[in-house]
């Protein structure tokens, strides 16, 4: 019976000195991850522009500049679908109405205000997917002050409608970038490409072209350029075997 207890505890023995010579290989050799950073780009052009205009008049009776608004807004429409601009593309926005005063003072102190009239406005906004024709609406608007229209340009905004696509583009691009990295880096130091570990996606970032735009910890949207430039980084961690 001692002969069996004997036997036994040499077994714990051995059993217990081969766990901690494992735990003590595992610790002093970790699994190595290596954590690598892709970039994917593309360059595009856009394919929707919106551009705004607004149109002022000013009267000291506020029916007799409501009047002249109303007329001038029928020659803006008028002169956009002139253009060719589609109806359904024009859209008028609320009158703002303004009450304009002068200051007046006495012996260099305000003394109150002196009312002069009422400054009414009203903005117009075009979005459209044929971008050059706007672009030239947009060249030519000085045209209405020839037909008595007060009118100021905003410049034209860019967007592009097929941004999700191109986005998933942009993801696929930086992934396989860092793949590229990792497998580079693994072969280097002589070992293995293993498993991916974690996939973190950076900021999405929209440039315009052969621009010096800085990027934005939120992300950048360009909205001037017509044409751009899409980057997107990708973050991921692989297991070297």
């Amino acid at each position: 019976m001692k002969h069996i207890s004997a036997i036994i505890f040499g077994l714990s023995i051995i059993l217990a000195s081969v766990f901690l010579g494992n735990a003590y290989v595992e610790r002093a050799n970790p699994p190595q991850v290596i954590s690598v950073t892709g970039l994917g780009t593309q360059n595009f052009t856009s394919d929707l522009i919106v551009w705004e205009g607004t149109f002022v008049t000013f009267n000291s009776d506020l029916q007799s500049a409501f009047e002249k608004l109303n007329n001038d807004k029928e020659v803006v429409d008028q002169y956009l679908k002139s253009k060719g601009v589609a109806a359904s593309s024009i859209i008028f926005n609320s009158v703002q109405t303004m009450e304009q005063r002068d200051n007046k003072y006495q012996d260099g102190n305000y003394v109150g205000s002196i009312f002069r009239g009422y400054e009414l406005s009203q903005s117009v906004q075009i979005e459209s997917t044929d971008v050059a024709k706007i672009e030239l609406v947009a060249r030519e608007i000085t045209e209405l002050l020839n037909k008595g229209v007060q009118f100021t340009s905003s410049p034209p905004r860019y967007y592009y409608t097929k941004m999700a696509d191109l986005k998933i583009e942009m993801i696929s691009k930086a992934t396989e970038d860092a793949r590229i990295r990792a497998e580079k880096i693994a072969q280097n130091s002589g070992g293995k490409l293993g498993e991916l570990i974690s996939a973190r996606m950076g900021v999405f970032q929209i440039t315009g072209q052969n621009s010096d735009e800085a990027y934005s910890w939120g992300g950048a949207y360009n909205t001037s350029a017509k044409k751009k430039t899409a980057s997107i980084t990708m973050r991921l961690e692989y297991r070297v075997n």
